[in-house]
């Protein structure tokens, strides 16, 4: 049968290729289209279809709504198409396509549904205000600590206008716990939003995890009794976060240093004390993945208990010949790799790589494939319905895109290394060996090629090498790291664990000198300049056509990948970037690269760079050649004979609204400006961060909102800031000592798999 369907596909292709005329082609396309889709209803491939249209939704209400949706709306929509289906069973193309549409629906009411739970108030200006509150959680750092605070009071605000939950740092050593309730003068503002047009936006993210604000806090931290019971969950999450930092520092102390650091890591999901150097040593080798738990730690945690307790149970004798050993397996492993989760801060890369760990452990309990797409696709939908928020985010994309490519390339790399029967011990040896080394060889490309468009459109960055460090150091990972970290939490209750965190830290160092190695290569990190979300939509279709279906449909996927590996290689590039707070600016020089006017932030020029497909970091960029800068503002050409100004006293708007092209500043322009372009406080607080492209007929601005369109977490709700009522808090306000609390986001530069 299977040489009937081949030579059937062969004829169908030669009919293709033939020369024929424009009508029999058009025919010989419908068969072989009508054909594909017989072969993947046959095949039961239509099913992760649904997990698409499921994400389709959700993409639909994040993106292009405007105020607030309907819950009943989409919902009695769907529940419309589904009572359809049963009407359809003799039409599979009507019924494929109404179950799309009904999943979408569902799709768009998750994410509405989501919405309205995470719903909470966001501050609306830096603000300095007594702040009483739970710590959640506590991230330690090299010097100090990162909190997150369940918000009590801060200053006069009300409930309805107060955050939730802040985040706050705090740079001295102080022996605060999760759990603390205390007292502080705060210094808070609100999440940050993207520094770029289409870069990473933290107030996004911050609002889906019920952050409000971010700061520092100032001065001396009271831990106080609460004021009233804490409730179960509360408590829970904060003995978790307790006890995850006091393994982090045994983890720590019987290492030290950065071995330790990343040990703890692996661990306790705690990375706060792994240095910027080591961050950076780990990237460049294309490892950084590691260190973040996510897939890898999941299948890894859950193989080890489920390899432990088979190989336990088939060592009693008949055991293994009476019960289902390899099921019971499986049970004590999803036990294990939940506990695990749970133990690690029930992150989210870590919760979708544990609903897809768990389905695939499922599916061996009910006697099925344990990797198959429709188990992927399930996960998929059960990781969006819970967190539809996620399908936005690098980690999602990357996690489920890198199995996708595996599931789909598997059939290829068992058929490019069959078993040999009858072979000697050596040669069998030999071939083991083989297998792994080729096989981790295969399966880190495939994986670098799935995860491509989706990490270079996050992060601006490749790793050339990145295969050769997954190559050397996921071996020493799978066969030392792990199964240390797994007989440590088991002997860690019983204060015998130290010699095995001891042991583990060698295996750590081996990765970590592994990493250093293939950091000092030449190129060992290239930043490739940002592509828009159209080129990233075209790879993201081209990757599920080319990996979910099993017949010759997926060559489909070849043209929108040739079509989004175009504009990814042509991206727009920008001859000029304002900050979204309008102090400074980025303009490109005669020599093409980008170059500074007026005082923009570190953080958000070094985006700007990356954006640039610039590899320099932001103390290395010069002032503008062409720049002139006095007490009031400063100027500068472009290449096309216009004058960017930037006004940073009120002074300077007569002179340079009569003679500037752009005009960049904090507060607003005066009513009869003649610059062509105004980029002020009212058109940043409209707009967002903004960059300008100098076209023949004028400058073109692109802008990080679009106008009179305020997604939810851009609504602001805490419009009132109180006000300090003592000289001594009046002084603090006018302090420029304060601390902000590295209240910019950290680069999301994991690698979940």
């Amino acid at each position: 049968m299977a040489q009937a369907s081949a030579r059937a596909k062969g004829a169908t292709f030669a009919g293709l290729a033939r020369p024929r005329s424009p009508s029999a082609m058009v025919e010989a396309a419908k068969r072989w289209f009508a054909g594909g889709l017989a072969e993947e209803s046959e095949q039961r491939r239509l099913f992760p279809w649904l997990a698409v249209a499921f994400g389709l939704g959700i993409l639909v209400c994040f993106t292009a709504t405007n105020g607030e949706p309907s819950l009943a709306a989409p919902l009695l929509v769907a529940l419309a198409l589904s009572a359809a289906v049963p009407f359809l069973g003799s039409r599979p193309v009507a019924l494929a396509l109404v179950l799309g549409l009904a999943a979408s629906f569902l799709g768009f009411s998750a994410a509405v549904l989501r919405l309205r739970i995470v719903a909470a108030p966001v501050l609306a200006r830096t603000t300095i205000a007594p702040l009483t509150g739970l710590v959640e959680a506590l991230d330690e750092r090299e010097v100090g600590a990162r909190l997150i605070v369940l918000v009590e009071s801060f200053g006069t605000l009300t409930p309805d206008r107060r955050p939730t939950r802040v985040r706050v740092s705090y740079k001295k050593a102080l022996s605060l716990k999760p759990g603390d309730y205390i007292s502080a003068m705060a210094r808070l503002l609100p999440p940050p939003e993207a520094a770029r047009p289409g870069g990473y936006d933290f107030a996004r993210d911050a609002y889906f995890r019920g952050i409000g604000a971010v700061g520092s806090l100032v001065g001396k931290i009271e831990v106080k009794p609460p004021p009233r019971p804490l409730p179960w969950q509360v408590s829970l999450a904060a003995a978790v976060d307790d006890a995850r930092n006091a393994l982090t520092r045994r983890i720590t102390d019987a290492n030290g240093g950065q071995a330790g650091a990343v040990a703890a890591a692996l661990v306790t999901g705690k990375r706060g004390l792994i240095n910027a150097e080591t961050n950076d040593v780990l990237r460049a080798a294309g490892i950084y993945h590691v260190v973040s738990i996510s897939g890898l730690h999941m299948v890894l945690a859950a193989g080890v208990v489920f390899w432990l307790v088979r190989a336990l149970l088939a060592l009693v004798p008949g055991l293994a010949l009476i019960w289902p050993i390899k099921k019971i397996a499986a049970g004590f492993a999803m036990v294990g790799v939940t506990a695990y989760c749970v133990f690690s801060g029930w992150d989210i890369a870590a919760e979708r790589s544990l609903i897809m760990t768990l389905v695939m452990l499922g599916a061996i309990l009910v006697d099925r494939p344990a990797l198959s797409m429709r188990n992927l696709a399930l996960a998929a939908l059960i990781a969006l319905a819970r967190e539809p928020d996620g399908l936005l985010g690098p980690s999602f994309q990357m996690s489920f895109g890198a199995v996708a490519g595996l599931i789909a390339c598997a059939g290829t790399l068992n058929r490019w290394m069959p078993p040999r029967e009858g072979a000697s011990l050596l040669a069998r040896a030999w071939r083991f060996l083989a297998v792994a080394v080729l096989g981790t060889l295969a399966t880190t490309m495939v994986a670098q090629i799935a995860t491509a468009p989706f990490a270079t459109y996050h992060f601006q960055t490749v790793q050339p090498f990145g295969i050769v460090g997954n190559a050397l150091t996921l071996p020493l990972v799978s066969l030392a790291v792990m199964p240390a970290a797994v007989l440590g939490i088991l002997a860690y209750p019983f204060a015998l664990d130290q010699p095995v965190w001891w042991a583990m830290g060698l295996a750590v160092r081996g990765m970590l000198t592994i990493s250093g190695w293939i950091s000092g290569f030449g190129h060992a990190t290239l930043v490739v300049p940002a592509y828009g979300s159209t080129a990233l939509c075209l790879l993201a279709l081209a990757l599920l056509l080319l990996t979910l279906p099993v017949s010759g449909l997926r060559w489909i996927g070849l043209a929108p990948a040739a079509l989004g590996i175009a504009l990814a290689a042509t991206p727009p590039r920008y001859d000029l970037y304002i900050d979204r707070e309008g102090g400074g600016a980025a303009l490109r020089d005669p020599d093409g690269r980008l170059a500074i006017l007026g005082n923009p932030p570190a953080f958000v020029l070094e985006q700007w760079l990356k954006a640039d497909g610039d590899s320099r970091k932001a103390g290395a960029v010069s002032v503008s050649t062409k720049g002139r800068c006095d007490a009031v503002g400063c100027t500068a050409g472009t290449e096309t004979r216009r004058i960017v100004a930037l006004v940073k006293d009120k002074r300077a708007f007569t002179e340079d609204c009569e003679r500037a092209s752009i005009i960049i500043a904090r507060r607003d322009a005066p009513k009869g400006c003649r610059a062509g372009l105004i980029v002020d406080r009212a058109f940043l607080a409209e707009r967002g961060a903004t960059a300008v492209r100098f076209g023949p007929d004028g400058p073109v601005a692109t802008s990080a909102r679009s106008p009179n369109v305020r997604p939810p977490w851009r609504r602001v709700m805490a419009e009132a800031s109180p006000v300090p009522s003592t000289p001594a808090e009046t002084a603090k306000l006018q302090d420029p000592e304060i601390d902000e609390g590295d209240p910019l986001p950290d680069t999301p530069s994991d690698r979940p798999q």
